[in-house]
């Protein structure tokens, strides 16, 4: 029997509810057809907002919505997506399957999306096509509540008041799609751009993030630090930045053959599995470098895109990246989120890709169809984190688990919080796919009244379709119980585990 042992008078850090974040780009059917159906959609909305995907991500719980992309940040120019549709610019998006873009889904709409999600902006600026003025103006455009050209011009667009931007993204993957740039060069344009991010109205600052590495680029997050960090003004104590990004996908095999979204064996579950804890290193060492800079973590660590990378379901666009979500997901999704968490000193966001029909979605539509993929059902049961105390914890005679030496991974992974009204939240995933695991929950000190569990399993390749909707779904965990000072329960093998402990 593995034993996890909790301290609950330990706090380790606060967890972030942006922790929990999203990716929205102009990529495929994520904005149109997955957000944005328009105002005469026959699709039920609100201001063309789809009703049943605005409530089902407001039930999940979002904290932050990233936009507009990706890729696609660096090819937008913001002023082609504002002012009456029929006169918006169309253009060609190079990035993603060639089609046109026809900008009817801009600045105005986001934050009227966001509105009704009641979740915080992050906006990410143009500067691998753009101008520092460009970049300047939006800001401007944005939040300026006074009199100036820009200002003016977002009244005269229909909206009087102005909006809050709470992160702006100064460029996205710079080191590739955003303009191949070296690390130095890039660290002396995010200098310069970052300066034009004015903090208009004695509001809430704009928060700055800076493109940081991919997956496992080193030397880029030395580089950009360094050049950041650099005289001539050694009294900016925090390189001009809030906050680093990091990019990593899970790609099981290698990018040309990424391998099907349904359709795996025991080997792949297991090397896609351990190319997902694998995210424990990168954060480890990325922030060793980060803590030569920041000893005291004011920089936060924003992994703003990470998540599944299969090859798209047979039929569909390849520039569009449709790929369906099983069980295989839901693990990743579990065992990535305990991870955050328990790097919350220096993690202090993160953005799952992306959020409707495009990579590891939690949302599928089909017209006027939608279904929650088992990436759903993990945010859902993971929401109780959001903003709770990280716990001091770890697994007794926790082994591991594989097929391949190499690719070998933790029988289970857990992470534990504590919330403001005391409740212990525990999430536990059992990385097996064949062999249950009775786990027993030892508390330091408290001696528990009431524990609540659910449960999310099946077999691995489970998914739901527009067909079949509720395949995959949260269930109450049977057979959990408190014996004496302790909780006993039984994870399944390919399970995600939810407990609420008072």
């Amino acid at each position: 029997m593995a034993v996890l042992h909790i301290n609950e008078k330990e706090k380790k850090g606060h967890i972030n509810a942006e922790i929990y974040g999203h990716f929205s780009e102009h990529l495929g059917r994520c904005i149109y057809e997955g957000l944005y159906v328009g105002e005469n959609s026959d699709i039920p909305n609100v201001n063309g907002m789809r009703t049943d995907v605005v409530e089902a991500l407001k039930e999940m719980q979002i904290p932050v919505l990233r936009w507009p992309g990706g890729c696609f940040a660096d090819e937008y120019h913001w002023k082609d997506g504002i002012g009456p549709k029929d006169k918006r610019k169309k253009m060609i998006n190079t990035h993603w399957g060639g089609v046109v873009e026809d900008n009817s889904f801009g600045t105005h709409e986001y934050f009227e999306l966001c509105r009704q999600l009641g979740c915080k902006t992050y906006v990410n600026g143009n500067v691998g096509s753009g101008t520092v003025q460009e970049m300047s103006e939006w800001v401007e455009y944005c939040t300026f509540d006074g009199v100036s050209p820009m200002a003016d011009l977002r009244k005269a667009n229909g909206h009087e008041k102005p909006w809050k931007i709470d992160y702006f993204g100064v460029g996205n993957e710079n080191w590739g799609c955003g303009g191949n740039m070296t690390p130095e060069y890039y660290g002396n344009l995010y200098r310069r751009y970052q300066t034009y991010i004015r903090q208009y109205n004695n509001a809430a600052p704009v928060r700055k993030v800076c493109c940081g590495p991919n997956a496992a680029d080193y030397f880029w997050t030395e580089g950009v630090l360094k050049t950041c960090f650099a005289a001539p003004h050694p009294a900016q104590a925090h390189g001009y930045m809030d906050a680093m990004s990091l990019h990593y996908y899970v790609v099981p095999n290698d990018w040309e053959h990424k391998g099907s979204a349904t359709q795996f064996d025991e080997a792949e579950w297991y090397r896609t599995l351990a190319k997902a804890v694998y995210m424990d290193e990168l954060i480890t060492r990325h922030g060793a470098i980060m803590d030569q800079y920041d000893p005291e973590k004011k920089i936060g660590l924003y992994v703003d895109e990470w998540g599944c990378w299969f090859d798209v379901e047979p039929g569909t666009n390849p520039g569009f990246l449709y790929q369906q979500n099983t069980m295989r997901d839901a693990l990743v999704a579990g065992a990535t989120l305990n991870i955050f968490n328990k790097h919350c000193d220096r993690v202090k966001m993160a953005c799952i890709a992306q959020l409707v029909n495009v990579l590891q979605s939690v949302i599928l539509t089909e017209g006027p169809k939608m279904i929650l993929t088992p990436t759903y059902h993990v945010f859902h049961m993971y929401k109780k984190h959001q903003n709770a105390e990280l716990l001091h914890s770890y697994i007794e005679g926790n082994k591991t688990v594989g097929t391949d030496e190499k690719d070998r991974v933790p029988f289970l992974s857990e992470s534990v919080s504590v919330g403001e009204d005391g409740t212990v939240h525990v999430t536990v995933s059992n990385l097996s796919l064949s062999e249950d695991a009775p786990v027993e929950i030892s508390f330091a000190q408290l001696k528990p009244s009431s524990v609540k569990a659910s449960v999310l399993t099946g077999q691995a390749h489970a998914h739901n379709t527009f067909d079949a909707p509720e395949q995959v779904k949260e269930t109450e965990l049977s057979g959990c119980a408190i014996e004496g000072d302790v909780i006993r329960f039984t994870a399944p093998a390919c399970s995600v585990i939810s407990l609420d402990i008072r």
